[in-house]
């Protein structure tokens, strides 16, 4: 097996033992992975594994759409299912809302095969639905395992006739001791809708491979995935790259990767330049500065819709994937991913990062710009101008004229040297800030009505639903106190 992350003798104990703790997984030796890139490589293994099972299906995706690709997987279910093959599937409510119904179902269901939506609303839990199964598993029989940032959706295939790329994403199919870690995580959010899994016999624990990872199944305010990620940032000695869809950066993990910086790692993060969230790529660009000013290299993908959530760090440590970068994955959401010490698997994807960064913008920040008002810049100019007055800027449509041209460069530059000059992040939210409140303002004061009802519908959706949970305490707490009494008499 190759030595794990941070290989000198004690460190590299401590280290195990630091990361193990943070992210509440052991570190699994003798298991063989795949890296799988994009989505027709996933969904080709995928349906491959689905159609030759014997013995057990288990599928649990944020997202399962009813189109070519999720009507492909709908059928390879029945077929099984009706061949006598235990079936069982998990989609999130959210993630399915629009996207498919739960008449899709019906033709398993129809063949015995089981399906469940996680966390649809109910009563007496009016913020559960912000908690959401965000994982993309497959096991197939308990010897095959997929975990991914995949969704079963033909949006990951692009549109050729339109020319829209495919999406980007990674995943990984693996074999060995860390799939009954994947069929356990599965069986877990299973158990959280309703009856427990059948039993299913043991596999015999032997190796498949050489490769020693961690399975990170996350859950709702357990933070392991966050805990893990501010480790390796603190760790990590030579390199660090980071791949997110989603980036929204809190302060102590952006300190954490500004500090690695500042002590000479080379740490750059991927991101999207175009995203199917613009809310949540605007708050991602507006984090980039302290980033770029900490020594951060921060890159743009050029294509459709980069999906990935990869980690890379020393070339000996990676991680793959479905959470972001984010406070839903870290401290909200059900998340899964794989932590892999093997120094061949990340030579891997360190190799596919350069490759994306093929098709990356990178993003640098502006020269800085003096103001001609102290002797510095006074003494800056050159000879010919010493003594000279200030220039007065610039103003009405000169002003304009030279900003259009500034951005025509901008772009033109970026189309050359695949570098982009930042601009003003910052403004935008505000703008849009701005506008949506006069929006809201105008709305109120001309229509009232418009958002009255709505308060007024929302107001008593959560007054009932904190109704019903008081009325459901309280009806605990009164249980709770019968059995006391009961136990306190004398038999």
């Amino acid at each position: 097996m190759n030595r794990p992350v941070f290989p000198t003798s004690p460190g590299r104990l401590v280290a195990e033992q630091a990361l193990s703790r943070a992210a509440g997984a052991p570190l699994l030796p003798g298991n063989h992975i795949e890296l799988l890139i994009n989505g027709k490589a996933h969904f080709d293994a995928w349906l491959q594994a689905i159609r030759g099972a014997q013995h057990r299906v288990l599928l649990e995706n944020y997202i399962i759409r009813d189109d070519e690709v999720g009507r492909a997987f709908l059928d390879a279910l029945v077929e099984r299912a009706n061949a006598g093959v235990f079936v069982a599937v998990i989609y999130d409510w959210i993630g399915c809302m629009g996207q498919s119904r739960s008449g899709f179902w019906a033709p398993l269901r129809a063949a015995g095969g089981e399906v469940r939506v996680f966390n649809p609303p109910q009563l007496g839990s009016p913020f559960g639905w912000v908690s959401r199964d965000h994982r993309k598993v497959l096991v197939v029989d308990g010897e095959l395992g997929f975990l991914s940032g995949v969704c079963i959706s033909a949006k990951w295939l692009g549109d050729p006739a339109h020319d829209v790329s495919p999406w980007r994403d990674t995943g990984v199919a693996m074999r060995g001791p860390a799939v009954a870690e994947i069929e356990q995580a599965f069986a877990q959010s299973w158990a959280s809708i309703g009856q427990p899994l059948p039993h299913f016999p043991e596999q015999p624990a032997y190796a498949h491979g050489n490769v020693a990872l961690r399975v990170i199944a996350t859950q709702p305010a357990t933070a392991g995935m966050y805990r893990l990620d501010q480790m390796i940032a603190a760790l990590a000695r030579k390199t660090l790259w980071l791949t997110d869809a989603y980036f929204v950066g809190v302060a102590p993990y952006v300190q954490s990767l500004a500090s690695a910086a500042q002590d000479g790692v080379d740490v750059r993060l991927l991101v999207p330049g175009s995203s199917d969230i613009p809310m949540v790529a605007g708050m991602s660009r507006s984090g980039y500065r302290p980033l770029l000013k900490a020594g951060i290299r921060v890159f743009e993908w050029n294509g459709s819709m980069l999906h990935a959530k990869t980690a890379v760090a020393d070339g000996q440590w990676a991680r793959v994937g479905s959470s972001n970068l984010n406070i839903a994955s870290w401290l909200s959401n059900r998340e899964i991913d794989v932590a892999v010490e093997d120094t061949g698997f990340a030579s891997q994807l360190a190799e596919q990062y350069l490759r994306d960064l093929e098709s990356a913008t990178e993003i640098v920040l502006a020269p800085r710009r003096y103001h001609p008002s102290s002797e510095s810049v006074q003494s800056s100019r050159p000879p010919e101008r010493q003594g000279h007055p200030t220039f007065r800027r610039m103003g009405g449509s000169s002003s304009r004229a030279a900003a259009g041209a500034l951005r025509l460069a901008n772009n033109m530059g970026a189309a050359l040297t695949d570098r982009r000059v930042l601009g003003d992040t910052q403004t935008t939210p505000l703008v849009v800030g701005a506008f949506a409140l006069v929006v809201l303002a105008v709305i109120g004061i001309l229509w009232p009505a418009v958002i009255g009802w709505p308060l007024a519908l929302i107001a008593g959706w959560l007054a009932l639903n904190l109704a019903i949970s008081a009325w459901r305490t309280r009806k605990r707490h009164l249980q709770r106190q019968r059995e006391l009494k009961e136990s306190d008499q004398p038999h």
